[in-house]
């Protein structure tokens, strides 16, 4: 006699599956700019807007709270998290901090892993050049966790993930800057020459000068107001 527990079990994979694709989507809106920093996300909203019901959107959203994204207020509902200026400056505090010591424990990569890293600086310059804002996001992460994952020091790469995700809905913004766009990718060209030279004094500084820049751009909009979203009611 097959089990009664059998329909249930074949529902789950297509549950978790959806949840995945709300966390994707959701995820996207968030680098994309689409869904800015304090922005509520009503439950109803992004339901028929992703085309499926409320419960993988609730799950989705618990999810992106695990990891930063999104924060949940009683009585007031989700909204995308937006960062104090001292948690601002923090977050960068500790990217300089464990990126440093990332950095200066790497090896000298293969052919093969240099050859790797370039392709992806020219992926970014490729969507810069098409002003693909979200690719570029993407690819930009990607790029710099190749570099990091030629270190040997997971745990701490891992940490530098988990912080890199507090600020991701900041960095939709400045990258619609121009100026900021050229200065990313020619600093991005100037990190695989120095990896390449097994120069790892001068990928820190390069490390230190493209993060800072970053940084001052993304405070002055801080600062201005350029990146708070009031509350949709």
């Amino acid at each position: 006699m097959p089990s009664r527990r059998t329909p249930a079990t074949a529902v789950v994979p297509a549950a978790s599956q959806a949840v995945s694709r709300v966390v994707d989507e959701i995820k996207q809106m968030i680098v994309s700019g689409d869904l800015l920093p304090g922005q509520q996300i009503r439950q109803e909203h992004m339901a028929a807007a992703l085309g499926v019901s409320r419960l993988p959107v609730r799950e989705a959203l618990r999810q992106l709270v695990a990891d930063g994204l999104v924060v949940h207020e009683q009585h007031v509902g989700f909204a995308v998290a937006r960062l104090s200026r001292s948690e601002f400056d923090q977050v960068y505090l500790m990217r300089r901090l464990l990126e440093t010591e990332v950095i200066r424990s790497l090896s000298q990569p293969t052919a093969d892993e240099l050859a790797q890293i370039a392709a992806l600086a020219a992926e970014v310059e490729q969507a810069a050049a098409e002003v693909d804002l979200p690719r570029m996001r993407t690819l930009n992460s990607r790029f710099h966790f190749a570099i990091f994952g030629l270190s040997e020091l997971g745990l701490v790469v891992g940490e530098i993930r988990r912080i890199w995700t507090w600020a991701l809905p900041y960095h939709a913004v400045y990258l619609y800057d121009e100026a900021g766009r050229a200065r990313i990718l020619a600093e991005h060209r100037e990190m695989v020459a120095a990896l390449g030279a097994g120069d790892v004094e001068r990928l820190v500084e390069l490390m230190n000068a493209h993060r800072a820049g970053s940084e001052t751009q993304l405070s002055l909009m801080l600062a201005a107001g350029v990146i708070t979203h009031p509350p949709v009611r």
